[in-house]
């Protein structure tokens, strides 16, 4: 007998992951349009294995704490970005994923005006950032998406991933932002921003960016 049962009913924990085998891309699509975008999961599809992730609290605040940073970085350095959030990436047939945040940058000029995002019109995400742990099929699926760079911040520790050729290496600097030491430099910031708030974070870093620049 096979049992069937509603994806909204299964109740994952907090920090809990689940792990599902056989999953057609055409399931995965209704899966997406029956959970909607209100929701604290995230969901990640590569090849018919479908993972359904359910985040920490403390997970939340460290990626949101990056992005605020990068914005602030990028700005400052009077590059063009635009940050996509935790848009569902998709490579029909292959892989699906939901980063929890992603940022164009090289390519930001490419996606101006973008409000529906297809990877067969536009270029992938230049960067993703992940917070904790990312799964063997989270990693799968980027490959697939071909996202040049991601970032996994874990225990207050920053690791960057940059793909060559067709996987992914670890790397000790961030070809996005070669002159900054981002491994160490993002870890304090979120920390500092933890610790006094993030917006005196962010002021304390236009101020001490602004000092470092003066002639």
């Amino acid at each position: 007998m096979t049992l069937t049962i509603p994806i909204k009913a299964i109740q994952l924990a907090p920090g809990s992951t689940v792990s599902i085998h056989n999953v057609s891309w055409q399931d995965f699509e209704t899966l997406l349009a029956d959970l909607g975008e209100k929701r604290n999961t995230r969901i990640a599809y590569y090849q018919g294995t479908l993972e359904i992730m359910s985040p920490l609290a403390r997970h939340e605040r460290p990626h949101r704490i990056i992005a605020h940073i990068l914005t602030v970085i990028l700005e400052l350095q009077g590059r063009d970005w635009e940050d996509f959030g935790s848009t569902t990436l998709k490579r029909p047939e292959v892989a699906g994923i939901e980063p929890d945040t992603c940022f164009y940058i090289q390519n930001a000029h490419r996606v101006q005006g973008c409000t529906d995002l297809d990877l067969d019109i536009y270029p992938p995400p230049d960067l993703a950032i992940e917070s904790d742990v990312t799964s063997l099929t989270t990693v799968s699926a980027y490959q697939a998406m071909k996202v040049p760079e991601i970032w996994v911040y874990r225990k207050q520790t920053l690791k960057i991933s940059v793909l060559d050729g067709d996987r992914y290496v670890d790397a000790s600097s961030s070809p996005t932002f070669p002159d900054l030491p981002i491994t160490t430099l993002i870890p304090q910031l979120v920390q500092s921003a933890i610790d006094q708030g993030t917006s005196q974070m962010l002021r304390n870093l236009r101020t001490q960016f602004c000092q470092s620049n003066e002639p």
